[in-house]
């Protein structure tokens, strides 16, 4: 039985396309024939608005089977996975009280590792071939309590002249985390919201391919108004308008996400 893998989307600065690139390669991967479960870590909770119009992610928002409910009781989240509409795709829903999950973590014994133990059994199980985490725009033990439970990291950039702000912070973070959880490995740095017509695009991705030690994925996301109309419809890009830009090339991401993942 194949190991799962757990891969978290992060990055602390706001607006990076995480939640969008999460959702996307998440669905691309599902249609290449592997059973994703995608969870929804931010307050936000636009992860989950990807999949379910905004009544029934409000119905689950306020309910007792999300993921803030979960973690706060300590509970197996096995109990807590939702199906979306599409073959070999499962979501745990998020919930706006995330806002709140420093506060609840801060008396909890080993705190930094209550989600990596609510995942314990589905990960047991071998059920997904890939578990998906879209994390919130901060630093802190929630972020942690993430990057502690996935195997891998990536991080979505934009590009843009804010797109590399606070990314040394994120590295410092990484490094932090990897004090208690050594396994954890930056798969790599994507690239979104890219217009090759600007010079700050050409300027983002000399910056990043001059990182040491960090890849920078060759797949890049660029500007298309399919992505926010497939929002809209709360449909991923592919399942929208299979034949735009964008679905062509979260497939491509997924594709090349899926071999480094599996390393």
């Amino acid at each position: 039985m194949a190991q799962t893998k757990t891969i978290c989307f992060a990055n602390n600065k706001g607006g990076s396309g995480k939640s969008t690139t999460c959702a996307n390669v998440g669905y691309s991967l599902s249609t290449l024939g592997k059973k994703v479960l995608l969870i929804d870590a931010d307050m936000q909770m636009n992860l989950t608005l990807q999949f379910f119009d905004d009544e029934k992610s409000l119905e689950m928002a306020k309910g007792d089977k999300n993921l803030y409910i979960g973690v706060v009781e300590q509970k197996d989240l096995t109990d807590f996975v939702v199906p979306t509409e599409y073959e070999n795709l499962d979501l745990i829903p998020s919930s706006t009280l995330m806002s709140g999950i420093e506060f609840q973590l801060f008396t909890k014994w080993q705190r930094e590792f209550i989600l990596r133990q609510g995942l314990k059994k589905i990960k047991e199980s071998g059920k997904y071939d890939y578990i998906l985490i879209d994390a919130p725009p901060t630093l802190g033990c929630w972020v942690m309590n993430i990057m502690c439970a996935s195997d891998k990291l990536v991080i979505p950039v934009e590009a843009s002249p804010w797109g590399l702000f606070g990314l040394a912070n994120m590295f410092e973070f990484y490094e932090q985390v990897k004090l208690i959880s050594p396994s954890l490995e930056i798969l790599g740095i994507a690239i979104t919201k890219a217009s090759e017509r600007k010079n700050y695009f050409k300027q983002t991705v000399e910056t990043l391919s001059s990182l040491d030690n960090v890849r920078l994925l060759s797949s890049i996301i660029r500007i298309d108004s399919t992505v926010e109309w497939s929002q809209d419809n709360s449909k991923p890009v592919m399942a929208y308008k299979r034949t735009s830009r964008a679905a062509l090339e979260y497939m491509e991401m997924a594709k090349e996400i899926m071999k480094y993942a599996d390393r």
